[in-house]
């Protein structure tokens, strides 16, 4: 039987209750110390670890703590700098011309608004909603790939298309508390739900969850998954 948006919504909630006391102290695992540092992690932790984000971070912001220090910076010491996050060059000229934006447009402060943080270059509606659910406590949903894939595994939305996802899940789970939910769904799938082979039989939401299993399917299936989310990266 189909199960309709109200049972969905039941069923939605009582897995958040269990990410919950699973993961009570959820935080950003990014370090940083103002809003202008954690958009610039965010920007570099593209198909990087926030692990290797923190360890390159501290060297680059203690030459460049604010946008009108980064703005001013030559382009090759920034590469130099975030070199080992990969993709450098296109980072660097993201982190340097988004840094150039906020000191004209926005009086050298980071916004606080998704429609002005999606104007900055290398910056999209995650990396958005990042900054303003950890830097300005707005509440905001974080569609990375562990986002996405727990909510197929979990059947709160079928797309692929993070856009999507974010509005699926949003008519779900009450909005003062998305971006906790992010931090959670994104901890949950780094830990237990894992995209290869989740611990499923280790999992607290099993009862709740429709791919109970999932991590026994067959070598075949597992690849298909697999494939399906390195595309959505």
């Amino acid at each position: 039987m189909r199960e309709s948006l109200a049972q969905k919504k039941v069923r939605a909630r009582a897995i958040y209750r269990i990410l919950c006391k699973s993961y009570p102290n959820v935080r950003c695992e990014l370090s940083y110390k103002t809003p202008f540092q954690l958009l610039v992690a965010t920007v570099l932790s593209a198909q990087c670890t926030d692990k290797r984000v923190n360890q390159t971070t501290p060297a680059l912001f203690k030459k460049y703590p604010n946008p009108i220090k980064m703005a001013q910076a030559d382009i090759n010491d920034i590469q130099r700098l975030v070199k080992s996050t990969g993709f450098y060059r296109a980072k660097a000229k993201n982190i340097k011309s988004l840094s150039s934006k906020i000191v004209t447009d926005f009086d050298s402060k980071v916004p606080n608004k998704l429609e002005s943080l999606i104007t900055f270059p290398g910056v999209g509606r995650k990396t958005a909603n990042v900054v303003l659910g950890h830097a300005f406590g707005i509440p905001g949903l974080t569609v990375d790939t562990h986002f996405g894939r727990l909510s197929r595994r979990f059947k709160w939305s079928k797309s692929m298309d993070p856009v999507k996802v974010e509005f699926e899940v949003a008519d779900l789970i009450t909005r003062k508390e998305w971006t906790n939910l992010s931090q959670r769904l994104i901890w949950h799938g780094r830990r237990v739900c894992h995209s290869r082979k989740p611990a499923c039989g280790a999992c607290p939401i099993a009862k709740h969850c429709p791919s109970f299993g999932i991590g026994e399917m067959d070598p075949i299936k597992a690849k298909r998954m697999v494939k399906v989310e390195a595309d959505f990266k």
